[in-house]
This record gives structure tokens, sequence and C-alpha cells, in this order.
């Protein structure tokens, strides 16, 4: 069968067996994720309004239909907080919505708790326009027909960009579970 040494064998296994992931990485990988997606936009800025979509409110969705369980619900609040200065709405909008679409999906989790791929999705693409439209009628500027049409792509890249972000947070996810150590 096998010729390996049995000390070799067992080599090979011990990496495996009895290994536990870093705590740290455990709880901080889900809040960095989501704090780093809320800068990156404010990277990327156009004359008149950032050219991405909240990207830190698509990790959020992102984490919180991936990973159901992880984030509290009152997770909204500070990650929001953290959202509202980086981005420059006035304070207390991300705070408002993003504790908003946490109960929202609580709710709709509640109801429907067999969702797939698709409802999650539809959810998200549904919050993310929803959030889109309310920081533009909340952001101070005046909203024109021009405006809005010039902002409109920010909208449907929202949508878009969901499943991209689902998928990022999967392996983020991973990443965060990953066995790093021996316990002893």
């Amino acid at each position: 069968m096998d010729r390996l040494d049995p000390r070799a064998r067992a080599d090979i296994y011990g990496q495996r067996i009895n290994r536990a992931p870093y705590a740290w990485r455990v709880r901080s990988v889900p809040y960095a994720s989501i704090m780093l997606g809320s800068i990156l936009p404010v990277l990327l800025i156009a004359d008149v309004m950032p050219l991405l979509p909240s990207l830190g409110f698509l990790m959020l969705l992102g984490w919180r239909m991936v990973r159901p369980g992880l984030l509290p619900l009152w997770a909204g609040a500070p990650l929001g907080a953290f959202d509202d200065l980086v981005s420059g709405q006035p304070f207390g909008c991300a705070i408002l919505f993003w504790s908003l679409a946490m109960i929202a999906i609580e709710m709709i989790e509640t109801r429907f708790p067999w969702r797939g791929f698709w409802q999650d999705w539809f959810t998200a693409g549904g919050m993310a326009v929803i959030y889109w439209l309310a920081t533009l009628l909340l952001s101070g500027a005046p909203v024109t027909p021009e405006m809005f049409l010039v902002a409109l792509p920010q909208a449907v890249l929202s949508i878009l960009l969901y499943p991209i972000l689902a998928r990022m947070v999967a392996g983020l996810d991973r990443f965060r579970l990953a066995r790093a150590r021996r316990i002893d």
C-alpha cells in the first residue's frame, strides 16, 4: 500500500490535525474588509461624485448574506459611522441606512430561511438601489435629472457587483477560518 515511513506519514497528517484559526483573524477580517470597502470608492473620485458605488455597504450585505450569523444586528451602526466619516455623506446617513438594512435582512431571513443565490442577489440589489437613491437625495446636492442620469451607472454597477463581492466574501471567510497553528 503506502510505502511512507510512519514518521513521515504522521508528519503529513500532523500538519492538518489539531489546528485552530487565529482568534484575531476570526474576529477582524469581516470588519476590516467592510471598512476597506468604505475607503476604496473615495480613492477613485471624479469631479462631482465617486465613480464606484458604496463598496462598504455591498461588503456589509455580502457578509450578512454569505455568513448570516456572523455580524451582530447592531454592527451596522459603527460600520455606518465609519463610512459616514470616510465618504463625506452627512453624518448619520449610513448609520441609519446600514442599521435598517441589517434589520431588513434579519426580517427576510426569518421569513425565508431557505433563500438561495438569486434571492440574495435580488435582495442585495434592491437594497443597494434604495441605499443609492436615499444617499443621493440626502447628499445635499441639488438632484436634477442630469445628476440622476450621471449617477445611474453607480446603481447598475452596485447590482452587477454583488455576485463578485459575495464571492470575495466567501474567499475572505475561508481565509478567516483557515487553520493556522497547532494546539498542544
